[in-house]
């Protein structure tokens, strides 16, 4: 009897039934504190979204009446703009260089500054202070390094007796120029991804792959780089989304030049709305990049099932 009763006791000073109202105030309270960033979210966000979708269609100048014309400035971007054709041209081999070099020298530094070697911490950091110090300040460095009688241009004729390539008044050399100083500004946080990736690796599975006579360089590419493949796609589609919206490098390194040579998509976007004053214009562009970057996202995204392999 005296278990008995304990047990209906327990029972009834089980868990307290919720307050009446308590779902409610949360809901409220969550509100209060979404409303910030959706009220953010909307202004600066959704609505200039939306905006230079609807500008798109309209020949809208900064002064003046917008008139309606349709697909007029997509028509024209894509056969009568021979600006467009070459910064479109121009971003592609950007990309095509920039992306492969980047993960090559982020996922190379990474390897090296392995758990093995003195003072990786400090190899980080350094390796890391490129990518956080001010692009404009790191674009008007290497342009006095590439300028003639710069110290590139030093360096060739002590080591070689030859003047250095003329980097950014060359319409051969000034694309390839703006790559590099991008590669440099840009792999430190790559290697901090592919350097936390390596960590995550067991110890076990290389020391296995190594019993069974598996070399470094066989333990790397059938051991170590499947396990990195979230980190590595990870870094790949943030590196590309990124390189397809480049500006400041060729801003302030040539501006455009020589010619249209590094012209970027972003860059003649720039000057079609804030120089020629054509809003509608430069809205078609923004909008011509916005389904590309998607275009080859869902690609990427579609295609790491066959390669990137998740923990399961």
């Amino acid at each position: 009897m005296a278990l008995t009763g304990a047990v209906r006791v327990t029972d009834a000073v089980e868990t307290p039934a919720p307050a009446r109202g308590s779902k409610k105030g949360d809901g409220r309270a969550a509100s209060a504190f979404l409303l910030p960033g959706a009220i953010g979210f909307v202004a600066f966000t959704a609505f200039p979204i939306v905006a230079s979708l609807v500008m798109s269609f309209f020949d809208w100048p900064v002064l003046g009446d917008p008139t309606f014309i349709g697909f007029g400035n997509f028509v024209e971007l894509f056969t009568t703009d021979p600006v467009f054709t070459t910064a479109l041209l121009n971003t592609a081999v950007f990309v095509l260089l920039y992306v492969p070099v980047n993960i090559v020298v982020s996922m190379g530094l990474a390897v090296w500054i392995s758990p093995r070697i003195v003072g990786r911490r400090y190899y980080r950091v350094l390796f890391f202070v490129p990518a956080v110090t001010p692009m404009v300040g790191n674009a008007v460095v290497f342009g006095l390094l590439y300028t003639p009688r710069g110290l590139i241009d030093s360096v060739f004729q002590t080591l070689f007796g030859v003047s250095a390539p003329n980097f950014l008044g060359s319409s051969t050399w000034a694309l390839p120029a703006v790559v590099l100083m991008s590669v440099w500004q840009g792999f430190g946080y790559n290697l901090l991804v592919f350097s936390a990736a390596l960590d995550a690796v067991p110890p076990s599975l290389t020391e296995a792959a190594a019993i069974d006579g598996a070399g470094p360089v066989r333990q790397f590419f059938s051991v170590v780089l499947p396990l990195m493949s979230p980190s590595l796609f990870f870094a790949t589609v943030l590196t590309l989304i990124s390189s397809f919206q480049v500006f400041v490098q060729p801003y302030i390194l040539t501006g455009g030049g020589p010619g249209n040579s590094t012209t970027t998509l972003v860059m003649y976007l720039y000057q079609s709305g804030f120089q020629n004053f054509r809003l509608g214009f430069a809205s078609a562009i923004a909008w011509v990049l916005f389904v590309i970057i998607m275009g080859l996202t869902a690609i990427q995204f579609l295609g790491q099932k066959k390669w990137v392999h998740y923990d399961q």
